[in-house]
């Protein structure tokens, strides 16, 4: 049930999700999720970073770890069902729903 709580936090997904193609840097996830404050940010960088689902590398930038990405893996299939779920609707974005 822990996992879902974490998971289930404002924005906690949409940063995962972000990370998903490499290492990005605060300001460069805040701005890829543009509605997110900057101490909501810093909460779920800390809590995310504290379960393991990701690290700061090198040049300060967040990535996700090896069980990161498993989580990526292991939620795939939810992606293929949104995707269809949406063309279903007739429409491409997120039918219907906001981001975070």
């Amino acid at each position: 049930m822990a996992a879902m709580d974490l998971l289930g936090r404002r924005w906690a997904l949409r940063i995962l999700w972000e990370l998903r193609d490499g290492p990005l840097g605060a300001r460069a996830l805040r701005d890829r999720c543009d509605a997110m404050s900057s101490s909501v940010l810093y909460d779920r960088l800390r809590e995310l970073t504290t379960a393991g689902l990701m690290a700061k590398d090198e040049h300060d930038a967040y990535a996700l770890t090896a069980l990161g990405q498993s989580l990526g893996t292991a939620l795939a299939p939810l992606d293929r069902w949104a995707q269809t779920w949406s063309a279903s609707l007739g429409d491409d974005d997120q039918a219907g729903t906001e981001a975070g």
